[in-house]
């Protein structure tokens, strides 16, 4: 079953533009994982530390395998850019009641 995954992200102090360009460094790897359908980073307009992520899948399991494929080295040498842990779900179409 398809899913929509949002994710939030906060920037440290000054780290603003360094992890802009991070989640935009991301997004080929996402659109090339196998079951991705879409990806896309978004800035909040009034808060500028604050982005989203937002990816669509096939499926729960081809975002899980296209976590255990992501380089854990790259995501380690992001932390210092977050200004808080990041947070996320995942997200499925309703029928209108």
């Amino acid at each position: 079953m398809p899913i929509t995954r949002i994710n939030h992200f906060s920037a440290a102090d000054g780290k603003e533009e360094q992890l802009q360009t991070f989640l935009c460094s991301l997004v080929p790897y996402i659109t090339s994982c196998k079951g991705n359908l879409t990806c896309e980073v978004l800035r909040q307009q009034d808060g500028d530390n604050k982005f989203v992520v937002i990816e669509q899948w096939q499926s729960v399991e081809a975002h899980q395998q296209s976590l255990a494929n992501f380089p854990t080295d790259e995501m380690q040498a992001a932390m210092a850019l977050f200004g808080a842990p990041p947070s996320g779900a995942a997200y499925q179409k309703v029928a209108p009641v």
